[in-house]
């Protein structure tokens, strides 16, 4: 038995909740997954695994056998990981996640520069506002806005966006121009933000100093997306609050006007996050690196 290769089975087992998912981040046929687990079992004389049709459970013996050897495991692929030149090109598929108005707007128009300089990484992308499990939804890399909710994943900041309250220079010329946040709470159309993942309506905030204003409306029109607010905007459909870099042209061609500049709120964050227990390959750690690039250039 190769007790090394059984234990790194098992961990990934354990961690995926999958057999099948833990053949594939290990490149093993499933069947070789297995046995090698079966052989440990035999190998210990308990057993650590509970399988049914329908799903995994880790038995007690399972639960305490993982607590021991995770960090081993863990340790010897860091290990190995720094022997691996850094000059070797790499290659093999990425699965990344990332929400719609950075992933349209940010990653896919810059992929181009990343596919010529490593032709030989494949990258199967996501895009979608959804919350994920990185280890049981078999996630190698998530870039996501706001506050941190994944507990489990280790995170690497990427940045701040900042926020930029806008109109078109029809609709200004119709309704004025605001002095003040409350200023729109008469005589003007403010275009509301909800969430994609709550549908909660979220109000337009304003801040200067210690004072907080929170305007929601007047409002006929309500979008869950980033970008969609910016075309609402060049429309002449109402004030706009939303991220500075999805209006970047918009504001330098003079099709959008910045109002209340004084009345930013605070920068909102953005984080790519991988799972803290795996190692990094290669190719994983490059496109890492080169995401965070490309945002500090962007936002």
């Amino acid at each position: 038995m190769n007790q090394l290769l059984s234990i790194r089975c098992f961990a990934r087992v354990v961690e995926t909740r999958s057999f099948t998912r833990a053949a594939e981040t290990l490149d093993l046929p499933k069947s070789t997954v297995s046995k090698l687990i079966v052989d440990l079992e035999n190998h210990l004389g308990v057993r650590l695994l509970q399988r049914t049709t329908r799903r995994i459970e880790i038995t007690a013996d399972g639960q305490a056998y993982y607590a021991g050897t995770a960090g081993l495991i863990r340790d010897l692929e860091h290990f190995d990981q720094s022997f691996s030149s850094s000059h070797v090109r790499p290659r093999g598929k990425i699965r990344v996640d990332i929400g719609g108005t950075p992933g349209r707007l940010i990653l896919l128009p810059k992929l181009p520069e990343f596919f010529a300089r490593y032709p030989d990484v494949q990258i199967e992308l996501g895009i979608t506002d959804r919350p994920l499990n990185l280890i049981e939804d078999h996630v190698d890399v998530v870039i996501r806005g706001g506050i941190l909710t994944e507990q489990s994943a280790a995170a690497r900041p990427l940045g701040s966006a900042s926020w930029t309250t806008c109109a078109s220079p029809a609709y200004l010329a119709r309704h004025g121009l605001p002095r003040h946040p409350d200023d729109l709470r008469q005589g003007h159309v403010i275009v509301g933000h909800h969430s994609a993942r709550t549908n909660r309506s979220l109000p337009a905030r304003f801040e200067q100093g210690a004072e907080v204003i929170e305007i929601d409306g007047p409002c006929y029109l309500s979008v869950n997306d980033g970008g969609s607010r910016g075309i609402a905007a060049l429309g002449g459909l109402g004030v706009v609050q939303t991220l500075s870099f999805t209006i970047k042209d918009a504001l330098t061609q003079g099709t959008l006007i910045e109002v209340l500049p004084d009345w930013r709120p605070t920068p909102y964050p953005f984080h790519v996050m991988y799972p803290e227990n795996r190692k990094l390959s290669n190719r994983v750690r490059i496109f890492i690196d080169w995401v965070a690039e490309v945002f500090k250039d962007a936002l």
